[in-house]
């Protein structure tokens, strides 16, 4: 979820006295290319925005002006993209692979396709990856800000590998914010970048490659 891009649009429909976070709530899929070393060497991610979200940022680009939540081609090619056209240099896209002792480089994101289904838009998009080994790595999706909240829904690579995805303790997290911060507000959240205490994580475990 690319923050600078969509922070404004969804603000602009939160009422001044809502504090709490997260405002926008994203399902994530992603699919891990791999090579015959069993190395990923490319992400491919999908985001399915929430149906609130979606009215929102349609609106904001002008599209669907019916509201019928059915885009033209037209419209479709000018929403493809729209979430990754601005990349700041320090944006990591949201999505993290480490294992113990490193944390993979991926890089800078393509686009694959966009739709709307059921009044949500699913944007997907592809980033390399510098060859990472995926047994015993991790997947985790988080906005440090928390301003996104998102569902790691599916972790998709070879049939030789499996991905067990583990919701994250939202009770414990906010108990451990809450112990950091005292009264939690608004900049509590840009300030302490506690994003990470709300991710779900998949472990990846493989079989061994030749």
């Amino acid at each position: 979820m690319l923050r600078p891009a969509l922070t404004a649009i969804t603000l602009a429909s939160v009422p001044a006295s809502a504090a709490a976070h997260p405002h926008m709530f994203v399902d994530a899929a992603v699919a891990l290319e791999l090579d015959e070393a069993g190395r990923v060497t490319a992400v491919e991610v999908t985001w399915t925005y929430d149906e609130f979200s979606t009215l929102m940022i349609l609106e904001e680009m002008g599209l669907d002006p019916d509201g019928d939540a059915v885009l033209t081609d037209a419209e479709l090619a000018e929403l493809r993209g729209f979430d990754i056209e601005i990349w700041p240099e320090d944006f990591e896209g949201d999505i993290y692979l480490s294992n113990d002792e490193a944390e993979a480089e991926i890089g800078l994101p393509e686009p694959t396709g966009v739709a709307v289904e059921d009044a949500r838009i699913v944007a997907s998009h592809r980033r390399p990856v510098a060859p990472f080994p995926v047994t015993d790595a991790v997947l985790e999706a988080y906005d440090p800000t928390f301003f996104v909240y998102y569902t790691l829904t599916e972790v998709t690579l070879s049939e030789d590998c499996s991905a067990e995805i583990e919701p994250a303790d939202t009770e414990a997290a906010e108990r451990k914010v809450k112990e950091m911060a005292g009264e939690v507000d608004e900049m509590t959240f840009e300030v302490l970048e506690v994003g990470h205490l709300y991710a779900d994580a998949a472990r990846i475990a493989c079989a061994p490659f030749s």
